[in-house]
Parts: C-alpha cells; structure tokens; sequence
C-alpha cells in the first residue's frame, strides 16, 4: 500500500477544516494548470499534488473569512 504525502494529519494543521483544505488546494491547482503551457506539471506530478504539496510546506497562505459564504 502507497503512503499519501502529504497526510491528511500533516495538511490538517495548516487549515481550520478539510473543506477549507479542499478549496484552497483546487484553486491553487487550477492555477497552476493554467499556468502550464509546456506540460511543466506532467514532470512535477498532477497539479493537486503539487498544490497539497505547496500547502504543507506552507508556500500557500490563505486567510480564513469571518463572515462565511453568502
């Protein structure tokens, strides 16, 4: 069995919820396919690993809201 890395307990320590953890790793793996023009990700793996990766290293911030979604 394949060990994920990042872990789910490892990536949990840098966000308030898992839905918050999900948001943030989608939007930053979106940017990064739109980014690549010249298949950079198929080298470096697929965009949402590398964005979970990036999260754990603590390369992306993100501000959590008070107010919610409306």
């Amino acid at each position: 069995m394949m060990m994920n890395r990042p872990s789910l307990d490892e990536l949990m320590k840098k966000a308030d919820s898992r839905y918050t953890l999900v948001v943030v790793a989608a939007k930053r793996a979106r940017t990064l396919m739109e980014k690549d023009t010249e298949g950079i990700t198929s080298e470096t793996g697929k965009p949402v690993t590398r964005a979970l990766k990036e999260i754990a290293a603590e390369r992306i911030r993100f501000q959590p809201t008070k107010e919610g979604i409306k």
